[in-house]
């Protein structure tokens, strides 16, 4: 994931529940992925292992909770994990796995601006999605002009300025 739920409430005050921020934050990391064709992942840090009894087997000190991995040229649990606990044989991911013997593992790591931007992005989200569509608002006297969400003005479903971060992390699509 790229940032858990209580990194993010460092930066941002809400009302919604955890499982619902944590969903966005889901969200936001599968489209910054596909927008960008950048899979940030850290390939010093990949190993071969297998899966038994739902859990990874895999003993290596480079990866510990709450990290981020990414299995593929698997059969059946090609996707993004979380480690939710590790011991010295076994790693439980946030999913659970289909037995195999043999998968790859890579560590997936989202640089510092990419998780602003995330914060950046989520608070836009929750202060203004519901008033996109709306250009202009007047109450007697006071009068409000908002965002124009046109398609000179947004990508993905968010403002341009709010993803300029993403530029330097695109990849070339083939």
């Amino acid at each position: 994931m790229i940032m858990t739920v209580d990194e993010l409430k460092k930066y941002i005050k809400t009302n919604e529940d955890d499982s619902t921020l944590e969903a966005r934050l889901q969200a936001l990391e599968l489209l910054i992925r596909k927008y960008t064709n950048n899979k940030f992942q850290q390939k010093n840090i990949r190993f071969v292992a297998s899966v038994s009894d739902g859990k990874l087997k895999l003993s290596t000190p480079l990866l510990k909770e709450n990290d981020t991995v990414e299995i593929s040229q698997s059969k059946y649990n090609d996707g993004i994990y979380t480690i939710m606990s590790c011991d010295a044989q076994t790693c439980v991911l946030s999913d659970v796995l289909i037995d195999e013997d043999e998968i790859l593992i890579t560590k997936i790591k989202y640089p510092y601006d990419v998780k602003m931007g995330v914060v950046n992005m989520l608070k836009w989200e929750l202060g203004n999605r519901d008033k996109v569509g709306i250009q202009s608002e007047t109450i007697s006297r006071h009068s409000v002009t908002y965002f124009n969400m046109d398609g000179d003005n947004s990508t993905i479903g968010y403002p341009k300025s709010l993803i300029g971060f993403l530029e330097p992390y695109k990849k070339a699509r083939f």
